[in-house]
């Protein structure tokens, strides 16, 4: 669901090649690695329209040449930066769907309560809209995201909390939109009370059917 901090164990070769990422092992890795290390530093304190090749060269310690060679814009750095990343918010299981998507929002606005994981989100979808590559990066990783995280609807679903065809994918990703239009378009923080309000209103829908597919939820709305 979210862009973390970038960790060695990642494995990026399961998300589409970004520029910089098409030699792996020995010098590239390390040269690839200090990159991006530095592009998520530099998140700290700038964000997308001030980060440029030269920030990144002066705190890697990577020439710009080859970072401009390799990566060719800052916003080839921010997808291979999203392509190294991993998941840092757990999957919740408490036996209970209500609880679970709770738990699931409030971890979504604890993280993006922190500003360098504001500027991320900034950054990835800036990159996304200037480089087809990185848009199809944006598009795979968030997605694989989204269906581990609903698991949990699935496992709700063999409780028999919401009905079988309950497509649990949709029901994350009608949770976490909120989340992104409230930072990409409103641009406002996020609080405990959009948690609440996009958890709640994820679990009312799944609970009512909003979110079924296949022909017993057509009947059954033909039914009324």
């Amino acid at each position: 669901m979210n862009p973390p901090e970038p960790q060695e164990s990642d494995r990026p070769q399961e998300h589409p090649r970004p520029h910089g990422a098409t030699r792996p092992g020995g010098r590239t890795a390390r040269t690839r690695a200090a990159v991006l290390a530095a592009a998520w530093d530099e998140l700290g304190t700038q964000d997308i329209a001030s980060l440029t090749i030269e920030r990144i060269a002066q705190r890697s310690g990577v020439h710009a040449a080859t970072i401009r060679r390799r990566w060719r814009t800052v916003e080839g750095v921010i997808s291979d930066l999203l392509s190294r990343s991993g998941g840092t918010i757990p999957v919740p299981d408490t036996g209970s769907l209500h609880q679970d998507l709770h738990a699931l929002a409030r971890s979504l606005a604890d993280f993006y309560t922190q500003p360098r994981n504001q500027r991320l989100a900034e950054a990835i979808v800036t990159a996304a809209v200037r480089e087809p590559g990185a848009a199809e990066v944006l598009q795979t990783v968030f997605a694989d995201r989204v269906r581990h995280v609903a698991s949990l609807v699935d496992r709700a679903a063999e409780r028999g909390e919401v009905a079988p065809d309950t497509d649990s994918f949709e029901v994350i990703a009608a949770l976490g939109a909120p989340f992104y239009y409230r930072l990409l378009m409103l641009r406002r923080p996020v609080d405990a009370n959009l948690a609440r309000t996009s958890a709640e209103t994820a679990y009312l829908a799944a609970v009512e059917g909003v979110f079924r597919t296949g022909d017993r939820a057509e009947e059954e709305a033909e039914r009324g």
